[in-house]
């Protein structure tokens, strides 16, 4: 005999029927209730006893677990790629370089940098600077990172959303992220680079595979994998190094998270027609543009 016994004269009721593994189971259920139980085999087949006082109460609980597990929940549906993820990708390569060439040459005599850098204590106001720092890089080494980085995830989101949406989306989480940094770091925070928005779009997966991950009965660990894994990336890649805007990184990833979820919960995008990615991707650009329209005209000149 195996599992909680019970009182090994009092009459006993079968109340399952099945393999050992199977009783072994279904005498778990009752041990969690705390009705005691016996696993026995009797002619080859094995049953689960209780006594005839927990009889009813076994067999409600029983039937409880089957209906439960008999449940099954609509599967998400399968996402199918969109084309022209790297066509997208290649435009966000296109304005870093083109941004890095102009802030070089210190084109229209002004300084690109400093007119454009996220600087807390250049007030809340002056908002373009979150967008406009997302395009600036200290060095090479800074702008290849980000190049790497920024194309490989954006190629991933591109298929996902679509190029335009994708991007409109990483660029306005990320600009959000920036936004919120200006407000709560300290006056002599200064930070650039595109790795907010590499970071947004990592979450802006991770927020989307989590949501979809919700809606289906699976064990903990498979439902949380990609939340885990993005958390695992953000440590591992935006929170090393001295100089590492970890605040920046952090935000962006909360941000990218966020509207990933709201993503998947309202099934966006509603329909793959090349109409909202066209929007979608000019407004991204236009936004770019804008913004440094207004950097350098409140800028600061180069000489």
């Amino acid at each position: 005999m195996h599992g909680m016994d019970i009182e090994p004269a009092a009459e006993r009721v079968a109340v399952y029927r099945g393999s050992q593994t199977a009783c072994r189971e279904s005498g778990l259920v009752l041990e969690a209730k705390g009705l005691p139980y016996d696993v026995i085999e009797l002619d080859g087949v094995w049953l689960l006893l209780v006594s005839p006082e927990a009889a009813a109460g076994a067999r409600e609980e029983l039937a409880r677990y089957a209906a439960e597990r008999r449940i099954v929940r609509d599967a998400p549906p399968a996402v199918i790629p969109f084309g022209g993820a790297g066509l997208g990708a290649g435009i966000y390569a296109a304005v870093l370089l083109l941004t890095a060439y102009c802030a070089g040459i210190q084109w229209l005599g002004m300084d690109w940098l400093e007119s454009g850098a996220l600087e807390p204590q250049a007030g809340a106001g002056e908002w373009w600077r979150a967008v406009t720092a997302l395009t600036l890089h200290l060095d090479q080494a800074h702008l290849l990172g980000n190049l790497l980085f920024g194309v490989g995830i954006g190629i991933l989101a591109g298929r996902v959303f679509g190029p335009g949406l994708a991007w409109a989306s990483i660029l306005g989480a990320s600009a959000v992220a920036n936004y919120l940094e200006m407000l709560i770091a300290p006056s002599t925070h200064r930070a650039v680079g595109a790795s907010t928005a590499v970071f947004a779009a990592l979450g802006l997966l991770a927020g989307f595979a989590w949501r979809q991950r919700l809606t289906l009965r699976e064990r903990f660990r498979y439902r949380w994998a990609p939340l885990f894994a993005g958390v695992c990336l953000l440590g591992f890649l935006g929170a090393g190094g001295e100089h590492v805007d970890v605040l920046g990184h952090a935000l962006g990833f909360a941000m990218g998270i966020g509207l990933g979820w709201i993503y998947a919960r309202a099934k966006v995008p509603p329909s793959r027609g090349n109409g909202l990615q066209l929007c979608a991707g000019a407004a991204a650009l236009g936004l770019v543009a804008a913004a440094w329209i207004f950097a350098l005209r409140h800028g600061v000149r180069a000489f």
